[in-house]
């Protein structure tokens, strides 16, 4: 655990008189706590350069003053850097270690990664020449590229190791590799660029001390209190629970709102037709292990979003999914996937795995790629801590393994700007049901299962013989001609033959005349897909 510091330097500040500690001697600037003045050492005094804006309250559990260790040795939280983009704003924690080192304590969404500045390597590339996804060398090692972001510094705190590059546009591109390391390149103009590596961490590793009380350990969530405000659209409240809350979907009239610009009667939006809700309600806890052999933890669902393929070739088969965004106040967020082949659980990486052409390998496992599609957003519930835009498009590449006795999953998720890879676990239906307590026929309704195969239809190990043969064209035709006829078709198109919308829509059909025969059940859908996340 961090101890007091050997020695302090204080001064008065040169605009308000309120005294500004520096507890290291290598930090060149500070905050005024009391006026705000960005201040910067001048000899035995302080010279004022600016006024920092103030922090926006994210409510995260982190706070100056907070201690804790880290690899061994103490440290405590002495400043702190507010960005932000048009996705919305994270935080960059100084850390000051017992030893006099300084490092980087960086949080977004629930994730943190402690990263510490090093010479900018030779062969570093200029962040803007990058493109999300792109692979690069840069000192002397493979990475991926994960983001490429203009961002803004939208406030500073405390004590820093530079003074913070205010009023101007800072490009920063993150990189990620096969060894879990997050590196970021910075500009801030043509003649700078700064580089850092750092791994991802647990807040509860750090074991730290003097946190707030609405984070870890405190009595409250981590939640925006008072807030809320009327949707832009019906005028009824908003149910903000979250403070990384970035989109939001009106209760009443299912209108998905931006919130990543602030809270405001002009807040942008979209409308979007009201659907069935979600097997799994949102709001719901359940106790799980993610990933599995880890602790169990309770994850409550927080977001319901589906998604659909887009089938190229004029194919009318749109093949569905779910994602619950699930959320544990010390573990951040995952998500709970269903598809037509089953559930899993799945989380974002923060490192990429090493690619070779059809295989991707990740902590000694190796995955084959299988699906490679375009998914479109169509129906979300809830709350996310990204913006989410009205058919939103993204890029999949999805891998399958076998870890620990499961199947296992990678997917590599890309849009314009961000590509990001998450692994997954699949999880038995029952054990979904069981968890988050459903009732034995809202577990029934979980169940999935693909389409057979010809060895499930004639057996294992069977010749294709012509009678048999034939049986396949009668059988094909039969459900062509079906589908032909299938006044569910358009539900079926959109959500999938597995969906509670087109199986719904068949039952209806099938009361209304007593003659559909549809293709839902183990037909009539194949899996091209699914399990992606954000």
């Amino acid at each position: 655990m961090a101890t007091s510091p050997q020695r302090a330097w204080r001064a008065a500040c040169p605009n308000c008189g309120a005294p500004v500690e520096f507890l290291s001697a290598a930090s060149a600037s500070a905050v005024c706590s009391f006026c705000r003045s960005t201040l910067v050492r001048d000899g035995e005094s302080l010279r004022k350069i600016g006024t920092s804006a103030e922090i926006f309250d994210d409510f995260t559990p982190l706070a100056i003053g907070a201690s804790g260790s880290y690899q061994g040795t103490g440290f405590v939280l002495v400043g702190r850097l507010q960005f932000g983009t048009d996705e919305g704003p994270w935080n960059e924690w100084h850390a000051l270690f017992d030893n006099g080192r300084s490092g980087w304590l960086s949080e977004d969404n629930g994730r943190y990664v402690f990263a510490f500045d090093a010479p900018t390597p030779a062969d570093a590339p200029r962040p803007e020449r990058l493109q999300a996804g792109a692979r690069v060398t840069v000192d002397g090692r493979p990475w991926s590229v994960a983001s490429v972001v203009q961002a803004k510094l939208l406030a500073a705190q405390g004590e820093l190791v530079a003074p913070p590059p205010a009023d101007r546009a800072i490009v920063i591109s993150d990189l990620r590799n096969a060894a879990d390391e997050v590196a970021t390149l910075q500009a801030v103009d043509a003649a700078s660029l700064a580089w850092s590596v750092g791994k991802s961490v647990r807040l509860a590793d750090l074991k730290m001390s003097g946190l707030r009380e609405t984070g870890i350990g405190g009595a409250g969530e981590k939640t925006i209190k008072a807030q809320s405000p009327p949707c832009p659209n019906c005028g009824a409240p908003l149910k903000i629970t979250l403070a990384t809350t970035q989109s939001v979907v009106c209760d009443s009239c299912k209108s998905v709102v931006d919130l990543s610009k602030g809270i405001g009667p002009d807040m942008a939006h979209y409308a979007q037709v009201n659907r069935m809700e979600p097997g799994i309600p949102l709001g719901r806890t359940g106790t799980l292990p993610i990933p599995s052999g880890a602790a169990a933890l309770p994850w409550q669902v927080v977001g319901y979003m589906e998604r659909m393929e887009l089938m190229s070739g004029g194919s009318d088969e749109a093949e569905a999914w779910r994602e619950y965004l699930l959320y544990n106040r010390t573990e951040g967020f995952a998500f709970l996937v269903d598809t037509n082949e089953g559930w899993s659980v799945v989380r974002v990486l923060t490192g990429a795995p090493e690619t070779s052409g059809d295989s991707a390998k990740w902590y000694g496992t190796t995955y084959g790629r299988r699906w490679t599609y375009t998914s479109q957003n169509t129906y979300v519930l809830g709350e996310f801590y990204w913006k989410v835009e009205a058919n939103q498009q993204t890029q999949h590449q999805d891998y399958e393994g076998s870890a620990s006795g499961h199947r296992a999953f990678l997917s590599r998720e890309s849009t314009p700007n961000e590509t990001t890879w998450s692994a997954g676990e699949s999880i038995p239906a029952a054990m979904v049901a069981s968890t988050f307590g459903l009732a034995p026929l809202q577990a029934q309704q979980l169940e999935r299962s693909g389409p057979p195969s010809m060895g499930a239809l004639f057996g294992a190990g069977s010749l294709i013989t012509w009678p048999r043969l034939l049986v396949i064209l009668i059988v094909i035709i039969l459900l062509l001609a079906w589908c032909s006829h299938d006044p569910c078709r358009d539900e079926r198109r959109a959500f999938g033959a597995y969906s509670q919308e087109y199986q719904q829509c068949k039952a209806r059909s099938a009361a209304g005349t007593g003659a559909y025969f549809g293709t839902g059940g183990a037909w009539g859908g194949y899996s091209s897909g699914g399990g992606g996340h954000k």
